[in-house]
């Protein structure tokens, strides 16, 4: 009885239709059109806008490092930045760990209004 089961099963499956590969295909591309323009592209744009900001930033403007901590540029070198955290006390710190600090975006966003 199990043999005429299987017998039957795999007789089914070769008469069944087969699905179309262009229609898989299809789907995989949907399915990669949807997650670059959900999540990809999304995220481009906010490296993009975080990477002018950086460029932006002068002598003088108020920021965080990666680390939390807050200070102001004294000295814009190529690739780093050297920030007064204290009176006479600067550290210097990687420009790609520096973020422009949110009591100055607000301050520039009323300023422009």
């Amino acid at each position: 009885m199990l043999h005429f089961i299987l017998l039957q099963a795999a007789t089914t499956a070769n008469n069944g239709q087969q699905q179309n590969p262009l229609l898989f295909w299809g789907m995989m591309i949907l399915i990669f059109v949807v997650f670059y323009f959900f999540m990809i592209r999304p995220q481009q744009k906010k490296q993009k806008e975080l990477q002018k900001q950086r460029e932006a930033l002068k002598k003088g403007d108020k920021v965080i490092t990666a680390g939390g901590i807050y200070g102001n540029i004294k000295e814009v070198q190529d690739n780093a930045f050297l920030i007064e955290v204290a009176k006479d006390v600067t550290i210097k710190v990687d420009k790609g760990s520096v973020y422009v600090a949110a009591e100055d975006v607000q301050q520039t966003a009323q300023n422009t209004k």
